[in-house]
């Protein structure tokens, strides 16, 4: 790994949660710390109610009834859909054919994060089989019910002829997404990236969660003495990815696999540690430098406890330290699409969001977890995104100038 990634900057950015479509819903809730969590219906997440016996709450994203236009009937399932909208949110799609016009549709790679892909329509398949219906087959069908599926899809979409990949590794898939297209960068693969990610609501995850008895009957409460577990959510986003310095830039990644546990993190937070330390060292930075930590904070009694630690051990006091969790659920492949997105808004304009739900902070954690939006000077941010099977990264974003270094 080099000890400084390929100078890359943001150009445009969208993102679409439970907080509602495109970068506005995200700027309206941030300073009043509305949330976006509901209770779990019967409303269908595909074709079919969900199953029912779960008391939860989860960040759904509405308008996702309509099928996708034509010509992409083919595609069509929940998680193509929130993928549809976010992609027509923030002028992304415009922004994107003005990077094909610039660098050719083959210089304009793509990379993708998700943990789930399109297996709300699988489920759908098999459940209209044991009604049945007959099971999907075909060229079609093959690409629908793939693992690359997200990808194809949103590569027709925009028109992009470059190299393509997909990150699946559970909860940082979007933000690795980020250290893969740098890397594209770097070699001359690419002279922009399309990055981010997709994950939606579907009865596999939600029941799946539940059976490892980390969802909360009630809404989260992040880094909460009286946390209980995750409110599933779901999210899309996407980013342009540029080299050169930018407004808003990259300034190091790190990532890293401890590899402690299938689904717990390593008691000491070792892992994530490490991923901290890389891109601090590729950054040129120290933590005292961070001003904004936008936290992986899922509400589980062991993420938080571990990543609070790694706050208290490593970052100032100075430090705004939030999770968001509590405003859009846990989106999964798509949670470091929407913590970079936070915290670009935060450079942006300095705000930062507080931890909502949270009301009565474990005092295990000192004191050093942020329950109220505020307003200051941003410089530095980091994206925290930790996952199953112990895969870690850590993103850090800057504030630059166009043609400049990050400011001083």
């Amino acid at each position: 790994m080099p000890s400084s990634p390929t100078p890359a900057h943001v150009s445009a950015i969208t993102v679409t949660s439970a907080l509602g479509p495109g970068v506005r819903a995200l700027t309206e809730a941030l300073p009043a710390g509305r949330s976006g969590l509901q209770a779990l219906d019967d409303r269908p997440l595909g074709r079919y109610p969900p199953p029912t016996g779960l008391p939860t709450w989860v960040g759904r994203v509405e308008g996702l009834e309509t099928p996708l236009p034509e010509p992409w009937q083919t595609w069509d399932c929940r998680n193509h859909r929130l993928a549809w909208q976010a992609l027509q949110a923030d002028g992304f799609a415009g922004a994107v054919r003005a990077a094909v016009e610039r660098h050719g549709a083959s210089r304009v790679a793509l990379v993708l994060g998700t943990s789930t892909s399109s297996i709300g329509a699988t489920e759908d398949a098999y459940r209209g089989l044991a009604l049945g219906e007959p099971f999907p087959s075909g060229d079609a069908a093959r690409r629908l019910y793939g693992l690359h599926a997200l990808v194809h899809f949103v590569r027709e979409v925009l028109g992009l002829g470059g190299v393509a990949q997909t990150v699946s590794t559970a909860c940082t898939s979007s933000a690795k997404a980020f250290c893969t297209a740098e890397r594209l960068l770097r070699l001359d693969l690419a002279d922009a990236v399309v990055v981010g990610g997709a994950d939606s609501l579907c009865g596999s995850v939600l029941f799946g969660f539940h059976a490892l008895q980390l969802v909360s009957p009630e809404p989260c409460r992040p880094f909460d003495r009286r946390r209980q577990g995750i409110n599933l959510g779901e999210a899309a986003g996407f980013a342009l990815l540029e080299r050169g310095p930018g407004r808003l830039q990259l300034l190091g990644w790190g990532e890293s696999s401890d590899a402690h546990h299938m689904s717990a993190p390593h008691p000491q937070g070792l892992g994530a540690e490490q991923a901290l330390d890389q891109a601090l060292d590729q950054a040129g930075l120290d933590a005292d430098a961070i001003d904004f930590a936008h936290l992986h904070g899922t509400a589980t009694p062991q993420n938080d406890e571990v990543e609070a630690a790694l706050l208290l051990r490593r970052f100032g006091a100075h430090t705004h330290a939030a999770s968001t969790k509590g405003m859009t659920g846990h989106t999964l492949g798509a949670a470091g699409i929407l913590g970079t997105a936070f915290c670009l808004h935060a450079l942006q304009t300095g705000w930062m969001p507080g931890t909502a739900q949270t009301t009565e902070p474990d005092p295990a954690f000192g004191g050093r977890i942020a329950l109220a939006p505020r307003q200051a000077q941003v410089r530095v941010a980091a994206c925290h995104a930790f996952g199953f099977g112990g895969t870690n990264c850590v993103l850090l974003w800057g504030r630059g100038v166009p043609g400049g270094s990050a400011d001083a």
